[in-house]
Formats: structure tokens, sequence, C-alpha cells
């Protein structure tokens, strides 16, 4: 570590101590309020060492703080809650608790708190090496039924969800924001640009049920923000967190340091991750340099006792950043994020509270082939390209006995150009420099207006989503071969989408659910508008296709889940029977741009395909605070044209963890275990090859020092495994593909005054 780390640490720290504690036994009172409406929560019972009681007409619990116990809190609408130590003593100081409604559990959606482990009760809990992370879609990657597309070994992680990738997922922040991915080969997803140490949650809606955030086709992932929180008087908050790997050198640092008083709510928030080559497990060094940087800000504003305004700015830089599966590597990647919401507390009759949300996104990406070790040198390839979204959300949500319905209408609209330039250096074309267009300058307007309504019966939940989309795509600007191929280039579609779902719960801790959905999606502008660029699984060129159809998931979810005092198990099955199916396929009579192009594929329909699968979740509280968990998640996809499996569907998956908690829960050791059975069902049109199974197994261990400083130390891949993930792309040239990291030992450092 640097002096200038150093001196950075230790300055953090300061801060960070800055924060003003509880005595003991303060009494005071807090107020329960719903995270989404604001309105209290009436009739909570809560339970806090020795005091016990109800929450009153305004919400209202009146307690004697003290900083050693846990608050444990039931409400029929808001399930069973608990707050650690740490997580009272912020209540008591922000006078407030916020708790979203659990409507969320009625439906297939897996929810995963972005906050530290403190104790045992905060089950789905990620740890600190999260909000180090520089790569959100590597946070994803801990989910079993979420894998990633790479092309980097270390960046650029573009999850598949049970199958469904790119753009038949929607991922969003907030809800609503979301960023394109500028380069045509995806080297920056959209999960890439989320900063995920200031993130809360990750929701998952799995299938197409949830119509609520966007086109859910293949299912929702939703990165909600921390919210915004007042306290009484003026208080200071922060957090510093840094990590070091001893496989490619990987140093990453993050912090938050903010006020918040009565009135308003404003945080910095920054992190730094820079890493090298790291070596596999068969000691090959893999090309996988890495830069990110991302600072921001978070400012919450009370304007009254009925309205509040959040901003949220969001600056990345990523840079020299290696794709050994690519032709080119990043050179640069600038991107901005901005949203505004206002928040209005109607609390009438019904209505309860309205949400408007504006937002934008820039993107610039640059990448170039300078830095790859071509033998021989034909050409100096350089792309610069650039996204914009932007658009808006506005949401009302309204209360009735039995019942709660989201409804409003969104806007978002994306444009993409960028160029490409090749200056030849050798053979018939040399001393010529060439341009050529990537997207066509393509733009995809979508205006819609959804409705969620919830419904409770006695021991019966149903839930009715519904979106009805306006979807306009057209080229601004359009090459003159892609026009020879598209004569048409401008589509207006409308997309209907609806979703109606049940669970029943029985006495004896069983539930069962049915979920049947329809969802209909636009081509996105990659496969409307891209200008015959090598983006696919394979080889070959994409040209884009701006006359296809909408494609069409029909999908059923069964839920079965049981839960008891020790023990909870969740098994998922679903299947998808999709129409009009987005795909490509060679075209013979189509010529490639680049000459290491083996030819060109045209997007086009599949009449049928089907995917199914399943995924099964166990947890089980052992003896003396110690706890085990096992999942499992599968799925199988089929071309039903072409009667094959379809592309880049990643292998059955099993992972088991152990752990404990000693000495007052301070200490807390983790193994867990992953074993990936060999991926057989490949698609030979797209030049899949088959996987082989591995086994990999990591160890970590937390201690918490003081209530707010904690380390963790670990080794992932501790038996030094050689392996790679199905969807891990080839590297360049060669058949061989990108293979994990070997033996990585890391140890990270955090305090917490949040």
């Amino acid at each position: 570590m640097t002096r200038n780390r150093i001196l950075s640490f230790f300055a953090g720290v300061l801060l960070l101590f800055a924060g003003h504690s509880l005595a003991q036994e303060e009494k005071a009172s807090v107020q329960l309020l719903d995270t989404t409406t604001k309105i209290p929560i009436v009739g909570a019972h809560y339970h806090y060492k020795s005091q016990q009681g109800v929450s009153d007409a305004q919400g209202v619990i009146r307690l004697k703080y003290t900083d050693t116990d846990t608050l444990f809190l039931s409400h029929i609408s808001y399930g069973t809650w608990a707050l650690t130590a740490e997580q009272v003593r912020h209540a008591f100081r922000a006078a407030v608790i916020y708790k979203e409604q659990e409507v969320l559990s009625f439906q297939p959606i897996t929810v995963f708190a972005m906050r530290s482990k403190m104790t045992e009760v905060e089950e789905l809990s990620l740890n600190v090496q999260d909000k180090l992370s520089h790569d959100a879609g590597a946070v994803l990657n801990q989910i079993p039924m979420i894998s990633s597309i790479r092309k980097s070994g270390s960046y650029g992680f573009d999850p598949v969800l049970r199958g469904f990738k790119f753009d038949q997922i929607n991922l969003v922040i907030d809800g609503v924001q979301t960023s394109s991915a500028a380069c045509p080969n995806r080297m920056d997803p959209p999960a890439s640009q989320v900063a995920p140490n200031m993130m809360e949650q990750i929701e998952i809606f799995k299938g197409p049920h949830s119509f609520r955030y966007g086109t859910s086709f293949g299912g929702t992932i939703n990165f909600k923000s921390v919210p915004t929180r007042f306290s009484q008087g003026h208080t200071v908050y922060s957090r510093l967190s840094s990590s070091t790997e001893s496989n490619g050198g990987i140093y990453r640092t993050e912090g938050v340091l903010g006020m918040q008083s009565a009135n308003y709510d404003f945080g910095l928030f920054g992190s730094l991750s820079k890493g090298s080559d790291y070596e596999d497990g068969e000691a090959i060094s893999i090309p996988s340099a890495f830069q990110r940087a991302s600072i921001g800000m978070n400012l919450g504003w009370r304007l009254s006792e009925k309205q509040q305004l959040s901003l949220s700015v969001t600056y990345n830089n990523a840079k020299d950043t290696d794709f050994a599966a690519l032709p080119m590597d990043l050179r640069s990647d600038k991107t901005w994020l901005l949203s505004a919401k206002h928040t209005l507390s109607v609390n009438r009759k019904h209505l309860k509270s309205w949400d408007t949300v504006l937002f934008a996104t820039r993107v610039n990406h640059l990448m170039d082939n300078l830095g790859k070790n071509l033998v021989p040198r034909m050409v100096d390839a350089e792309t610069d390209a650039n996204t914009f979204n932007y658009g808006g959300r506005s949401e009302g949500i309204w209360a009735f006995e039995q019942g709660r319905l989201y409804t409003g209408l969104d806007l978002r609209i994306e444009r993409a150009n960028g160029e490409r330039t090749r200056a030849f250096l050798m053979g018939p074309m040399a001393g010529k420099t060439v341009y050529d267009d990537v997207w066509n300058d393509g733009q995809v307007a979508r205006a819609s207006v959804f409705g969620e309504y919830h419904h409770s019966f006695t021991a019966f939940r149903l839930i009715l989503s519904g979106r009805l989309e306006y979807n306009h795509a057209s080229a601004n600007d359009v090459n003159d071969k892609f026009l020879s191929n598209n004569p048409e280039t401008s589509k207006t579609q409308i997309n209907p989408n609806i979703s109606i779902g049940g669970l029943k719960d029985f006495s004896n801790g069983l539930s069962a659910g049915v979920w049947l959905g329809r969802a209909q999606r636009s081509g996105s502008i990659t496969e409307r508008y891209i200008n015959s660029y090598p983006v696919g699984v394979d080889p070959y060129d994409m040209l884009g296709n701006p006359a296809l159809n909408p494609e069409i998931n029909n999908q059923i979810d069964l839920t079965l889940g049981y839960k008891s005092a020790g023990m909870s198990l969740d098994i998922g099955v679903f299947a998808s029977f999709l129409q009009d199916y987005i795909s490509s396929e060679i075209d013979p009579n189509l010529i490639p741009t680049m000459p290491s192009s083996p030819g060109v594929r045209r997007y086009l329909n599949i009449k049928d395909a089907l995917m199914r699968g399943f995924e099964i979740t166990w947890a089980q509280r052992l003896f003396t605070g110690h706890k085990q968990s096992l999942s499992v998640a599968y799925t199988y996809g089929q071309d039903r044209v072409r009667n094959e499996p379809l592309p880049e569907i990643a292998a059955l998956d099993v992972r088991y963890a152990l752990s404990g908690s000693y000495l007052d829960t301070k200490l807390r050791p983790t193994i867990a275990f992953r074993h990936v059975l060999k991926q057989e069902r490949i698609s030979t049109a797209f030049g899949e090859t088959k996987t082989p199974s591995f086994s990999v197994v990591d160890f970590a261990i937390t201690y918490q020092v003081l209530r707010n400083l904690g380390a963790t130390a670990g080794v992932k891949n501790l038996f030094d495994e050689a392996y790679y993930e199905h969807l891990n792309r080839p590297l360049a040239g060669q058949s061989r593909a990108i293979f994990a990291p070997g033996r990585n030992i890391y140890l990270s450092l955090f305090v917490d005054m949040m």
C-alpha cells in the first residue's frame, strides 16, 4: 500500500469516528413508515430485549436504547424482520424505520441485500466484497440461476438469467434508469455501469410476471439504491473499505461520506479498482488488466411534510482494459448517469403516493486493437461509439382494504451511433483508411402504460400485472450498404404484456404458487441496426434486421415453499414457449467487412423455441450458530426449428455453503463448494463446443474487531482448479476459452459508520 493510500485510509478512519454515539438507556420514539408511500405502519408488533408492544396510530414505538440488542418486528402486511444493533442505532438517530410491504414474496422473486452481514438474522445478505466490486455483473454471479457471458477475465460480466440474455433481461436501477452498451461487443453491458457500493438490494423478478418496471421478457433485475434517510439532528455518516488480491495484483477501495438532518440527506461516494493479468489453474497468464473508477453524489431534500426531492449523479470511468476474447481492447469508457425523483405522499382514502422520475444516461466508448500482439498486423482498427438513454416514469400507489394497486406510465428513448476506423497496413488495401458506420444512428423509443394489482384473501394472494408498450424504431443516418439489404428501416409495433398468478398458504408452513405470463419484446438497436460487426458468439459479422417481428414468451412458473423455525425450502419450475424468437443465420450472399470474419449472419425470427428449468434453494440452521445452505439451478433450451439446443445456456450448477458464528457473532467463517456439470447440450450452428465439469472450493473468515471495524480474509479457488464457464468466450484466434483465476488470496478491511 503506497504512502498516499495509507494517508487516505487513516483520514477516512478519522472521519468515520466523527459520528455521534447514543448513550446507554436513551429513551426515544421511532416511527415505522412504508418505504414507498411513507404512510405510518400501524399495529406492528415489536420485541426489544425485555420491551415489547404495538406501534400506535402514527406508527410510533417508544424504546429505551441499548447498543447490543436486536429489534424484532412483525406485521401482517410487512412480514417479520429484524434490525441488528447497528441498524437500531441508526434508526434511533433518524427516528424512523422504513419497511416495504411484503408483496414481493408473492412472486417468483429473489431479493439479495447489499449490506454487511452482522448477525444470523439477515439470511440473504452479501458481504463487503460486493460493495468493493467494480462490476455488478460479478456480484450477480453469486446467484446460481445467473451466469455471465465473459469476453474479459475481469471486466464486463454480461448476465444471463435462466438462458435469457442481453435485452431479453430488463436491467434497471430503482425501477427506471438504465444504460445501453456503447460497445457493439458489449464490453460495457448495463450491469457494468452500476456502482455496487451505492446499492442496498438486488431484486430479481424471474420470468414475465411483473411489468411494473418494464417489459420483463425473461426477467427483471432491479438494483435498489440506498434510500434517502433523515435524522432528528445534524449527523455525519461514512464508510471506508479496501481490499487486495494476490492473483492479478488487484487493489480495490470504496467509501461514502455524508451528512443528514431533518430536511436533507447529502452523500458523496467513490470507488477505485485496478488489476493486472492473472494466472489460471494451469499457471497460464490471462490478459485481464483493468482500471475502473466511480464517483457520485446523492441528495435527498424534504420539501414539505408530504413532498421529497431526490437527485443522483454518477460518473464511471474505465480505461486500458484487456478483452482477451475480442479483436480489440477497451481504451476508454466514460459514463454519466443522472436521475431526479419527486415523491408526493397524498395519503387519501385510496391514493397514497405519487412518484415521478426523470433520468438520462450517456456512454462514450473507445476501443482499439493497438495493444494487441498481432502477427502479422494487417490493420489498425479503432471504434468510437456513443449511446444515449433518457426518459421518465410516473407512478401512483393506491391502497384498498385487502389490496394494493400500482399504476402509471413511462418513457424510454435509446439512441446509438459510432464509427469504426480501419487503417490497412498490408495487402491490396495497404495505405488506405476505411470508415464504417456501426449503428446507423439507430433509435428506439418506448412509451408504455402499466398496472399491477396485489390482493390478499384469507390464505391466498393474487397478483395481476400488465403493460401496453408503443415501440418505434428508426435509423437517422443509414449506411448505403445496409440500406441495400434492408430497404425498410423504420418500424412501429404495439407490445401487450400480461401476467396472472397466485400463492396459496397452508397451515403447516407449506405454500404453493402458479404464475402465467405472456411478454412481447421488440428487437433491440443491435438486433435491428448493427452494421456488419462481429458481436455474436462466433466470429461472423452480424447484420441487423429492422423488419424483425417482436418475440413472444409464453411462460408458466410453479413454486413450492416450506418454512419452519430452523429450515426453509423453495422450489421453482418454469417452462417458456417462445414464438418468433430472435436469433440469426448465416447468409452466404453477404460479404464480411473484415478479412478475419468467415462470413455474415443476419438477425431473423425463429418460429418456435423452448426453455424450461428449475431452481432449488434449501437453508437450515444447525447447532450453536451454524448454518448450511444448498442451491441448484438448471436450464434447458431447444431451437425447435433447427432441432438443436439454443446457444449460450449454462450447465447445471450446484452450490453448498457452511457457515459458523462464534465469539458473540464477531467471528464468522464460511466454506463454500460449487460443482458445475459438463455442458454437452451445445449449438453446432453457432460453433459451440462442450464444456467439462468442474468443482471449486472457497473459504472466508470475517472478524468484527469493533462494532464498526472489521476484516475479511479468504481464499477463492482453494485447490487451484483449472476451469472455465460454458459462457466464457474463447481467446481471440484460439479455441481455448478464457479460464477462471487460479488460487486467489484476498484481504479486506472495512470501517462502517452508516
